[in-house]
């Protein structure tokens, strides 16, 4: 028993050998590094969720400012780890830190999240 093989289908695809023709210029300005590591810092901060319900937290309390005796309970972490995701908050621009005596308050950086946001927007 014998099978011919039919040859292969020519490629009707045509090929451009000019790569600048397929290449398309940037249409705005990529992100800058400076900008690029903000917003990675930004987004490490905020990529856990504990984190990310401290600043919920924080946002939603009266004067939108919280005292981390306030934050323990509602996230069911010690204070230590508590202490720990606010430090983080904070050195990231997001929350700032006022020592008040043996307790820490925290409030919102006015305008960080709408900082953020812009930066995601303008990728």
């Amino acid at each position: 028993m014998s099978f011919t093989v039919a040859p292969p289908a020519p490629d009707s695809t045509p090929v451009d050998t000019d790569t600048a023709a397929c290449c398309a210029p940037a249409s705005r300005e990529a992100i800058g590094a400076a900008d690029a590591e903000k917003l990675a810092r930004s987004l490490k901060a905020v990529a856990d969720p504990a984190r990310l319900r401290l600043v919920s937290l924080v946002a939603a309390h009266a004067d939108e400012e919280a005292c981390v005796c306030d934050l323990t309970e509602p996230l069911g972490l010690s204070q230590p780890t508590v202490s720990h995701h606010l430090k983080v908050l904070v050195d990231a621009g997001i929350l700032t830190r006022d020592k008040r005596g043996t307790w820490a308050y925290y409030r919102l950086v006015p305008g960080a999240l709408d900082s953020l946001a812009g930066l995601l927007a303008g990728l």
